[in-house]
């Protein structure tokens, strides 16, 4: 095969020269890329205020329906009343967020942390943080550390009960998807299957109605119930936590959300700076100590 005449080569090479010029002046060049990329991409993933959110400029926090005391107050999220609507809002400033720019949205407490992507931005909810949880949401770190305990009615065996052997002969109930039933099936082991609720208000129900011996729920909700729905119930007392890391409540973010790390970062600046105490103090006083059930 001949080789190509000079003027032929030349021209050739003048053509890919052009050409090639050409492309890199399409190309988008690094500081271009740089200002074009969205907030939340890698750089400036916490800017305050101009998070990847799923709206922007806007805030998405979900919970459950009703929401219930003393973690929200009225069943109203956005008025800023309960701990975790407090908590909530707190964490939103943090990330630059006033309250104007925060959207309440209604998702089930089972759904909140199952598989699948997220409609909200962090969800609110008395989730504990579980590894078994984590292989479908993130996790914050945590802004409650919880406690689980025993409701029965006053005067009844249930009432009676001092240890967790007490509990075995008993029928017990909790909400379905959540630690307490967690600490029914793994700790006190009953000699009867546990009833399981799709919500907390079916529980209180079925203990006042006898359908249940005694009940699990966290315990600062344990108080309230006691003190303004259930009033002829009684704590009988709390579980101890299993383990060495003490079981917290943690808010859900979607798996590999850009925003985990900024958020995790909130709720770490408020537990720093006493904020979490505080409001802590303010709506769940009433969760004091109560029998530990051994």
């Amino acid at each position: 095969m001949h080789p190509a005449p000079r003027a032929l080569r030349r021209a050739v090479a003048v053509t890919t020269t052009a050409l090639l010029a050409t492309a890199l002046g399409c190309a988008p060049q690094p500081e271009e890329k740089a200002a074009d990329t969205p907030s939340g991409a890698a750089g400036n993933t916490c800017a305050k205020g101009k998070l990847a959110t799923k709206t922007s400029g806007k805030l998405t926090i979900a919970t459950d329906e009703p929401a219930y005391e003393p973690w929200f107050k009225d069943d109203t999220p956005a008025n800023g009343e309960g701990f975790e609507s407090a908590v909530a809002y707190a964490v939103a400033q943090q990330l630059g967020y006033d309250k104007s720019a925060v959207v309440w949205q209604s998702v089930p407490f089972n759904k909140a942390f199952a598989p699948g992507e997220k409609t909200f931005d962090f969800d609110v909810n008395q989730v504990s943080i579980s590894d078994e949880r984590k292989q479908a949401v993130d996790f914050s770190s945590g802004y409650y550390d919880v406690r689980q305990a025993v409701i029965a009615l006053k005067g009844t065996k249930a009432a009676k009960a001092k240890t967790v052997a007490d509990l075995k002969s008993l029928k017990l109930g909790a909400q379905v998807g959540t630690t307490s039933l967690d600490y029914i099936d793994d700790l006190v082991k009953p000699a009867q299957e546990p009833a399981a609720y799709a919500k907390n208000d079916q529980a209180k129900s079925a203990l006042k109605n006898g359908q249940v011996d005694a009940i699990v729920v966290d315990l600062p909700t344990a108080f309230y119930i006691t003190a303004a729905e259930v009033t002829d119930a009684t704590i009988v007392g709390q579980f101890e936590n299993q383990g060495g890391t003490p079981e917290q409540f943690g808010l859900v973010l979607d798996k590999g959300s850009a925003l985990t790390s900024c958020v995790t970062d909130a709720v770490d600046a408020l537990r720093k700076d006493g904020t979490l105490d505080k409001l802590e103090q303010q709506w769940l006083s009433d969760a004091v100590d109560a029998p530990v059930l051994k």
